[in-house]
């Protein structure tokens, strides 16, 4: 069986504003949980954050040094690739804009990798100028490990696959590189506005 789902069954709700919903998509109240493997419990203590490969110099943070940066308030909606999507989703977070400043690079491009060998990759211009953050709690409560805890990465312009769960790192890469579900057939970008599902959209 393939791993690419091709359709979440819901329904759009009433009153939303349709300006709001990309084509194909509809509206839950539910947050699904999707996965690719067995969900990821690594001890806080543990836990670090990385941001390594054609940089200058690796910078790294503990869990307790991730949360004492200063963090952000985010109340975005998310899409799914499944044709699912949760309007006003709360989040707390440090902005990824925060965790680049001062670290040198000279590429655009970026995989994230995540615990349990989850990757994605994504554009510079993707998780900069106030589009991505490191998430580490959900609607005022502590991130559950189900939907990507203790952090994940939020980019909620593009398809939620983009936003990796269990999040523990960004390489910087010279070239673009496909990461897990690029590599079974997802879109390289993940618009959804243009129903960037999978490749050849």
């Amino acid at each position: 069986m393939s791993p690419i789902s091709r359709g979440f069954l819901g329904h759009r709700q009433q009153g939303v504003d349709p300006s709001r919903v990309p084509p194909g998509q509809h509206v839950t109240s539910r947050f699904p949980v999707l996965s690719a493997g067995p969900t990821p419990h690594t001890p806080l203590d543990e836990w670090s954050f990385t941001i390594k490969g054609e940089v200058a110099e690796c910078v790294s943070w503990s869990w307790d040094e991730l949360r004492a940066l200063d963090s952000e308030t985010i109340m975005v909606d998310i899409h799914c690739v499944t044709k699912w999507s949760k309007l006003d989703t709360s989040w707390k977070g440090v902005s990824v804009d925060t965790l680049l400043a001062g670290v040198v690079n000279e590429t655009e491009y970026v995989t994230a990798w995540s615990d349990g060998g989850y990757t994605t990759n994504l554009t510079l211009d993707d998780i900069t100028g106030g589009r991505a953050w490191v998430a580490y709690e959900y609607a005022g409560e502590p991130l559950e490990s189900e939907h990507g805890g203790p952090a994940r990465l939020l980019v909620p312009h593009l398809y939620f696959w983009k936003s990796a769960k269990w999040l523990r790192g960004l390489i910087f890469t010279q070239t673009d590189e496909r990461g897990f579900w690029e590599n079974y057939g997802y879109h390289n970008h993940g618009d959804p506005w243009l129903e960037q599902r999978y490749q050849g959209d």
